[in-house]
């Protein structure tokens, strides 16, 4: 599960950041709104914790303008104001929860764990699909066309990352950071075998569905010097 805390308070963002790590999330920070922004355009994340008084941007602007790209994910506000329109405003602007300081630190964790479950609410439900080929989350298979697809666990994983994220880049890092998690190796050659095992049965599949009807496949970009990207065929 990972993070993206956005705060300007140096102190408080050390102790939230071992706070989370304490609880196996893993992190990344930002002390403004535009590099906190720059970052969630570059990486994927399950979680925004974001603070509404910030140089560069507020907290208000990051997620209004996360909100206007079509981007999800879910948002916890943190602020010192606690009026009424205060949290309107920041719920206005597309955040999901709002916290206001001080905390106790037991109900930030709550109010996270609380997001990535509605999060699976909204996003997770049965099936992701993209073109003809869809993943089930719930019998852990996948099928392109009516075609079956045999994937290992780690293959699986990849295309459900791929599938949720489509046509956008997630670096060789972040693969392997959610696809094999603490038993990460120290480089990223096994990510791009298990993109290559990924992409030869995706070849095979369609073909096997193109005799049957005109195929939408997605296909496996190579971004060089960055990672990879799921493309939508039309």
């Amino acid at each position: 599960m990972r993070i993206l805390l956005i705060d300007d308070e140096i102190r408080l963002v050390k102790a939230l950041k071992q706070l989370f790590i304490e609880n196996h999330y893993a992190i990344e920070t930002a002390y403004d709104g535009l590099t906190g922004l720059q970052m969630a355009h570059n990486d994927v994340f399950d979680v925004m914790v974001i603070d509404v008084m910030m140089p560069g941007l507020t907290g208000y602007e990051v997620a209004n303008h996360l909100r206007k790209e079509g981007n999800s994910v879910p948002i916890l506000m943190l602020t010192a104001k606690d009026g009424v329109e205060d949290r309107v405003l920041g719920l206005d602007c597309g955040a999901d929860d709002y916290l206001v300081k001080p905390f106790a630190t037991s109900e930030l964790l709550a109010r996270v764990r609380s997001l990535t479950r509605r999060k699976g609410e909204i996003v997770g439900t049965e099936f992701i699909s993209v073109g003809d080929l869809s993943l089930n989350l719930v019998t852990r298979t996948v099928t392109c066309g009516n075609i079956p697809m045999q994937l290992t666990t780690k293959e699986f994983l990849l295309l459900e990352l791929f599938l949720r994220n489509p046509n956008q880049v997630l670096p060789k890092e972040l693969l392997l950071d959610r696809v094999w998690g603490y038993e990460a190796p120290t480089d990223t050659n096994a990510v791009e075998i298990y993109v290559h095992f990924l992409r030869k049965k995706l070849l095979v599949v369609s073909v096997d569905v193109a005799h049957d009807h005109e195929v939408s496949v997605p296909t496996i970009e190579t971004v060089r010097g960055i990672g990879y990207k799921l493309k939508e065929n039309s």
